[in-house]
């Protein structure tokens, strides 16, 4: 038999032992936990990785061989953010990998400023040439363009912006490309007609954002900042190059409103003078009409918010419409006479009679209209009823810019209201010719009333004395001034119309304009600056190069014998000058001729002349006391032409006016007297 082990037991610990054993581990293992390396545990434990994809694509043939080509960015990015450990990033670790980048950016060695520029402009010609030599290729360099002009060098900005302009001035197709609606959109093209439309669409979206940059820059105008200043002056060109060379493209109206913006300013600059340029451009080269009605509409409103507050050289921008000379049709501010066509009979379109056509010969003739129609459409010419129409309504905004300002009293646009309303003359209607009748009655009464209120407390600080008044400033307005200008355009109103009948039809009557001529002409023979102009008072700025005004420039003598010219040499067509005031003017004339300067004279007893010749038997009995038709005394002051009693007198004047010290003068007055002798024979 086997010897059997004896059962081992079990060691009781004692209830005290139990305590003092838990507190021996516990510091075993604090011990030992110091003895860790928990760093390297993490970097040795295993990472579970996405699976790498794939690379499909094929090898591709260079200079150097076949090389693999590089994996996706999206390949690229899903491997950044499957590892967990470059993904799991602080706060802190990010703001030092900002300060990394920005001292990296420090480190960058800066490029002067000339190299800057010479590198530019080696771009942009590289530019240019690769987008002239095949606009449909290189449609993207447009954006690189735009990215060169927010440089900060500001020669490189002004280099690119001009570089954009000649670049689009010859890309810009003979059209205007529209934008295209969904069902165009959905519609199965060709490659070629897709190729041309993303190029069109392309083309639209840089050209957009030029002009709104040229926009932006624009407003800078007139900034105390030299080189803001001349970017603007940059931008400003620009948009007036664009306007005169493509005014039929896209975005015609943000290029107007870059140049009413700048002429809506009071400050005459070069910026200013260019915009008035390039409008006037615009009206003369404008064709079809409709760029003509958008801008004279843009500076109508611009007028009207500004208060008439503008240089009046805007105003004469009118001057070079092309309606002056290609409109027939008269018209008001309100409404457009419509040529009548057709002949009538009472008010009813005469019966054509008509011409026999076979069925065949309506057919070739109904072919024939679908030709010619195609032709025009393809040559894009402007057909005359359109045009018609658009000028017309050009035609009443301009009417009604000028009579608002005429309604304003605006004093530094009288002349250039006046004179622009008489080169209109032939364009107005009959209702309109009433108001603006009207409304140079109510110049002229407030213009008297103005002068006797100066004359009343001229005397009154005369018999005063006072120092207080020291300010010998001259008026704002100069009434004689508008109040000739109103005889001359009341008469070339009257001029342009048929004159027998619109006197009948409205009852006008002008007596009113030559009664104020005669009585206002011994203040304006008296007047010290008689041979000045408007603008002649002051000296001419010296640093300004802006060429001179053609409106409103006129001498007051100019005016004064325009006006006479008006009132004593009519049309034959209107009316026939009575005796009377024929007389009456030419005693007056001859009398002013003793207190006019050399040339004033001169040319007033040329006028006397000119009357003498074509109204001879009227006035020669002034010249010869034998022939006196009337009785009594001429009176000079009197107010009334009428009452005046000129035949009662005799051209004194002319014995005096041979010793003048002029030997020009003494050969007016010459001339005068072989014109009556031979009118008297």
């Amino acid at each position: 038999m086997s010897r059997l082990h004896a059962a081992k037991r079990r060691r009781l610990s004692p209830p005290g032992d139990e305590a003092g054993a838990t507190e021996d581990h516990q510091a075993k293992f604090v011990k030992n936990a110091s003895k860790w390396h928990l760093e390297q545990d993490y970097e040795t434990r295993p990472r579970k990785l996405k699976k790498q994809k794939e690379n499909k694509k094929l090898p591709v043939r260079t200079t150097e061989g076949w090389v693999a080509p590089p994996p996706n960015a999206q390949d690229l990015k899903d491997e950044e953010e499957s590892d967990s450990f470059l993904g799991s990033g602080s706060e802190e670790e990010a703001v030092e990998g900002s300060e990394v980048e920005e001292q990296v950016k420090e480190q960058k060695p800066k490029i002067p400023a000339r190299q800057q520029i010479v590198e530019a402009k080696e771009e942009l010609a590289r530019i240019a040439s690769l987008v002239n030599e095949d606009p449909e290729e290189h449609i993207g360099a447009l954006k690189t363009l735009q990215a060169l002009a927010d440089s900060d060098n500001i020669t490189v900005k002004k280099l690119a912006l001009a570089t954009q302009v000649s670049i689009f001035k010859d890309i810009i197709p003979g059209y205007r490309i529209r934008p295209l609606s969904e069902e165009k959109m959905q519609e199965k093209i060709s490659k070629e007609v897709k190729k041309l439309r993303q190029f069109e669409q392309k083309l639209v979206s840089g050209y957009e954002a030029y002009v709104k940059h040229l926009a932006k820059l624009a407003k800078l105008s007139g900034s105390d900042k030299e080189q803001m200043a001349s970017l603007a002056s940059v931008a400003v060109s620009c948009a007036c190059n664009l306007l005169n060379s493509v005014p039929h493209f896209n975005f015609r109206g943000e290029l107007l409103k870059i140049l009413v913006g700048k002429l809506s300013t009071r400050k005459v600059d070069a910026d200013f003078v260019r915009c008035r340029e390039a409008m006037e451009t615009l009206f003369e080269n404008d064709e079809d009409g409709n760029a003509a009605l958008e801008a004279v509409t843009m500076l109508t409103k611009m007028m009207k918010s500004r208060n008439y507050h503008f240089d009046e050289t805007v105003l004469n921008t009118f001057l070079h419409l092309r309606l002056l000379s290609e409109f027939s049709q008269k018209a008001s501010y309100h409404s457009v006479d419509k040529a009548v066509v057709d002949p009538q009979v009472n008010g009813k379109k005469m019966r054509q009679k008509r011409e026999f056509r076979t069925k065949r010969t309506r057919k070739d003739l109904k072919e024939k209209k679908a030709i010619e129609k195609e032709f025009k459409e393809a040559d894009a010419a402007v057909s005359h009823e359109e045009r018609d129409r658009m000028q017309a309504e050009t035609l009443k905004m301009v009417f009604v810019a000028y009579f608002r300002i005429l309604k304003a009293r605006s004093p530094k646009l009288m002349g250039a209201v006046l004179e622009g309303l008489a080169r209109y003359a032939h364009l107005i209607n009959q209702d309109f010719f009433g108001d603006i009748l009207e409304a140079l009655r109510d110049i002229i009464a407030t213009a008297e009333v103005t002068a006797m209120a100066a004359v009343e407390d001229h005397e009154d600080a005369s018999d005063n004395n006072d120092d207080e008044d020291d300010d010998d400033e001259a008026p704002e307005r100069n009434l004689t001034r508008e109040s000739l200008l109103c005889v001359i355009t009341a008469f070339a109103l009257l001029e342009g119309q048929d004159g027998a009948k619109t006197a009948s039809a409205l009852k006008l009557d002008l007596s009113y304009f030559i009664t104020h001529l005669y009585r206002t002409l011994h203040p304006v023979a008296l007047n010290p600056d008689i041979e000045l102009g408007s603008h002649s008072l002051h000296l001419p700025d010296p640093t300004t190069t802006t060429t001179p005004a053609k409106i409103n420039v006129q001498t007051t003598i100019v005016l004064l014998i325009r006006s006479l010219s008006s009132v004593l040499l009519p049309q034959p067509a209107i009316r026939a000058v009575p005796p009377l005031r024929l007389a009456a003017f030419t005693k007056q004339l001859m009398t002013l001729s003793l207190h006019l300067p050399e040339k004033s004279a001169t040319a007033l007893l040329g006028l006397v002349t000119r009357v003498a010749r074509t109204h001879g038997n009227k006035v020669a009995p002034l010249w010869n006391s034998d022939e006196r038709r009337g009785d009594g005394v001429f009176d000079s002051c009197r107010a009334e032409i009428e009452a005046c009693n000129p035949f009662a007198a005799t051209i004194w004047e002319g014995e005096v006016l041979r010793l003048h010290f002029s030997p020009g003068v003494r050969e007016a007055l010459g001339g005068v007297g072989r014109v009556v002798a031979e009118a008297g024979r």
